[in-house]
């Protein structure tokens, strides 16, 4: 796909629809496509993007940028790769950030501390990083080589386990791998039971309000619950910590978002929220955004859509869960943006409209359909159980009227013994026909 980038920085209110609930915030101090983003505290971090390698904090009640670092040279993350954080115990307002992917090899990472604690209002803080006296060789804010073990392109990756020290890797074609991060050691991998290939998909930690085991339980300790969706796929992911094996289970992905990839998403309590999408040359890109419920299983379509076509940004939610930021993207005529907004999701609290209890309605009944489709289909990959139903009621039917008619005395005793026959045939076949067998068919 052909991109174009602006030389310019648009204006606050550029390219912004009619759409009220979206409030437009200071423009990226460059256009940037296929970024990733991390939150912490009053910060939105801004790491690289497609031909952009240098880094940004983003302070959310400042409405300002600052310049963090860039990486390394010849390190240049082209997009496609993935920016994580991981808190550390012992310090809690520094934390560590991974960075690997792209189109190139690079695992990196970072310790970071706040870029805005020179300004008067951080003094304080600033003053205990001061206070705790950390070594002179230990560098922040600049992006340190990790490990370099695969090409990771459109990668997505989550950070997990009892210790929250597992590192869940998802990437083409249909690759899942674990790494652990207390030790630094590669621990598992498996593939996805999948048919098409994954690339700038969504993959997302269950929370603990959507968890199949209660957090409760010592079983749910060891039991990592991811979701991963891309296009048509959907898949809910577990992992036993001890074991370590995989279990895969599909998810239904409504209709109209199937054709989709390369969209934003964000993900607070049980939802999941998705923004835009790329579906192909012939579809182009989407403005339309979907609401995605853990614990009831169910999609939503909203009526209202972003002020801009967009696909290639980034859906990230503040502090405190009330807004969801919307970074870059390309739009509809292939310019790369320099747009930053945000959505009170308040804004969705609210009833649904009509437009959205009708799309609900159509996509139950679409779902219904799919549903006697793959029945349909069981029956035609079961051909020789289905012919040996029909072709014992024949049977049974031909010889209780043979019967009947010759000896009316003996029709109890022989329907009896040929029903018998049925039944003994019929468990045999479901006895010993194993799941192999039937699904070579």
């Amino acid at each position: 796909m052909e991109m174009k980038t602006s030389k310019t920085r648009p204006e606050p209110n550029e390219k912004t629809g009619p759409i009220t609930s979206f409030e437009t915030l200071a423009s990226l101090f460059v256009p940037l496509y296929r970024s990733q983003c991390v939150f912490h505290k009053h910060e939105i971090l801004i790491c690289g993007g497609h031909n952009e390698k240098d880094c940004y904090s983003y302070h959310t009640i400042k409405n300002q940028y600052k310049r963090i670092c860039s990486y390394p040279k010849n390190t240049i993350p082209w997009g496609g790769h993935t920016v994580l954080k991981r808190i550390e115990k012992n310090d809690p307002n520094a934390i560590t950030l991974l960075s690997f992917g792209g189109q190139f090899k690079h695992t990196l990472v970072m310790k970071y501390t706040s870029v805005w604690n020179n300004d008067q209002d951080d003094e304080m803080e600033m003053e205990k990083e001061k206070r705790k006296g950390k070594p002179k060789y230990y560098k922040y804010n600049e992006w340190f080589p990790f490990m370099n073990r695969q090409n990771y392109t459109g990668v997505r990756a989550v950070i997990g386990g009892n210790d929250n020290h597992l590192l869940f890797i998802t990437y083409y074609p249909k690759n899942i791998d674990v790494f652990d991060l207390n030790i630094f050691q590669y621990v598992n991998c498996s593939t996805l039971p999948i048919g098409d290939y994954i690339q700038d998909h969504c993959f997302v930690l269950k929370t603990e309000d959507a968890l199949t085991i209660p957090m409760k339980t010592n079983v749910s300790k060891k039991m990592v619950e991811m979701l991963l969706f891309c296009k048509a796929i959907g898949l809910s992911i577990e992992y036993d910590e001890d074991k370590r094996i995989f279990k895969f289970n599909p998810l239904r992905v409504c209709s109209t978002i199937r054709p989709f990839y390369s969209y934003a998403y964000a993900c607070v309590n049980d939802i999941v929220l998705f923004f835009g999408g790329y579906g192909g040359a012939d579809i182009g890109v989407s403005n339309t955004m979907y609401k995605y419920s853990m614990s009831e299983n169910k999609w939503t379509q909203f009526e209202q859509t972003l002020p801009i076509p967009l696909h290639g940004c980034v859906g990230i939610f503040n502090s405190d869960h009330t807004c969801v930021h919307i970074i870059g993207g390309i739009d509809d005529k292939k310019d790369i943006t320099a747009a930053h907004a945000k959505i009170n999701v308040n804004s969705w609290a609210k009833e649904m409209t009509k437009k959205e209890l009708q799309w609900i309605q159509e996509e139950g009944e679409k779902e219904e359909i799919e549903q006697i489709k793959t029945e349909i289909e069981k029956m035609v990959h079961e051909p020789q159980i289905k012919k040996l139903k029909v072709d014992f009621f024949f049977i049974v039917c031909f010889v209780c009227d043979y019967i009947a008619s010759k000896d009316k005395q003996k029709d109890k005793s022989s329907f009896s013994c040929i029903v018998q026959q049925k039944i003994e045939a019929k468990r045999h076949c479901n006895d010993n026909r194993t799941l192999d067998s039937i699904t070579a068919i």
